[in-house]
């Protein structure tokens, strides 16, 4: 079992950042890929970034190519999300989540088997 807590969500004007935090506790961090989705209102959740378990390996989502960065901190069992040129259509709930044990990274919601409650994210134009 592993327990993840989102937490860096806010309110922010178009053109700025953000850097959302996850924590985890319960099992070995570093056996599980992570990843970031986001649900916007009225949508499905979508796939946002991934990262390897040792981080040397990231997937990003077209959307966000460029602008976001994922990184992790496996001494701290912390990944992290950096946005960056954030766009009012970034506006959502982001939710971190941990991988059910497999070694690659994956962009399917049910690649994953645990969740963290989410975070706002709202971008004003």
């Amino acid at each position: 079992q592993v327990q993840l807590v989102e937490s860096g969500g806010g309110l922010v004007q178009a053109g700025g950042s953000l850097r959302l935090s996850c924590a985890a506790s319960g099992r070995t961090f570093s056996n599980y890929v992570m990843g970031w989705f986001r649900q916007a209102p009225g949508k499905e959740r979508e796939f946002v970034a991934a990262i390897s378990r040792s981080g040397s390996v990231t997937d990003y989502a077209d959307s966000v190519k460029g602008r976001f960065t994922i990184s992790r901190d496996n001494a701290k069992n912390t990944v992290y999300l950096q946005m960056n040129s954030l766009k009012p259509e970034d506006t959502a709930v982001y939710y971190c989540a941990a991988r059910t044990p497999a070694p690659t990274i994956g962009r399917r919601i049910s690649d994953y088997g645990y969740w963290g409650q989410g975070t706002q994210v709202t971008v004003s134009s």
